[in-house]
């Protein structure tokens, strides 16, 4: 494993990260909401770039895993420049975001930021603007009276914490519904048992992206996090394919 690290960015906020090297472009991985760069699918990545001798960072949101801060203080227009400060200030040349569900929103909103720095994308599970559709307006009408949603989580013992700034971020960063001026190479990856984003969600976004090279594939037995032996075999394959000619 590689030695845990700190940024201390120039925007005052000090990230936890793990840097591979090896050839380029680098694979930067983007986790989801309420996980860290220790997940399994970032772990299994992190030793398929070690055995194939490829760049790649991973790191913690502010808030989140070994990062500073208080989770419940953050918001998307926060982590999207923690993003943003790894690609400037960790990165050399050129990457490859691969995105966890939010961290496929992310990894879209740091494409259209930094077009000259991202050579391609790789969605997980992609979760474009969920704040829109991820809730129901009951929801939405308690995240707004009350200033947060705490719901049961199917993935840890921790509540799923939803913040009304982090929803009303959300609804400043939407991209879906009008054409994404992304013009690199995007595979999106989605299985069709996900219970959390439905997978059509994949197929919208692959509509919208300017990219005239944009691949769908759908798992039909996946579930969300698409962590099993054969689904992390597809991403690799699919990051071989991508990084080939590059």
């Amino acid at each position: 494993m590689t030695e845990l690290l700190y940024l201390d960015s120039r925007a005052r906020r000090r990230l936890a990260y793990r840097h591979r090297p090896g050839r380029g472009p680098a694979i930067l991985f983007l986790p989801g909401y309420m996980s860290d760069m220790e997940g399994s699918k970032a772990a299994a990545l992190d030793s398929w770039a070690a055995a194939e001798g490829k760049a790649m960072i991973r790191f913690d949101y502010g808030g989140c895993g070994s990062s500073c801060g208080e989770f419940e203080a953050q918001d998307l227009d926060l982590w999207l420049g923690d993003v943003l400060a790894v690609i400037d200030e960790l990165a050399q040349g050129p990457v490859v975001l691969v995105g966890s569900s939010m961290g496929g929103w992310l990894m879209l909103l740091a494409a259209m930021a930094r077009p000259l720095r991202v050579a391609g994308l790789v969605g997980i599970a992609a979760a474009p603007d969920f704040t829109r559709w991820g809730f129901s307006e009951e929801q939405k009408a308690r995240i707004r009276r009350e200033g947060r949603l705490a719901e049961p989580s199917p993935y840890g013992e921790a509540p799923y914490v939803t913040t009304r700034a982090f929803w009303e971020s959300g609804e400043r960063r939407v991209v879906l519904g009008r054409e994404i001026p992304i013009d690199c190479p995007v595979r999106l990856l989605h299985g069709q048992a996900d219970s959390d984003v439905p997978w059509r969600i994949s197929l919208d976004l692959a509509e919208r992206l300017r990219s005239a090279d944009v691949q769908t594939i759908l798992v039909k037995d996946g579930d969300h996090r698409l962590s099993r032996p054969q689904d992390i075999a597809l991403l690799t394959a699919t990051l071989t394919a991508l990084m080939e000619p590059m």
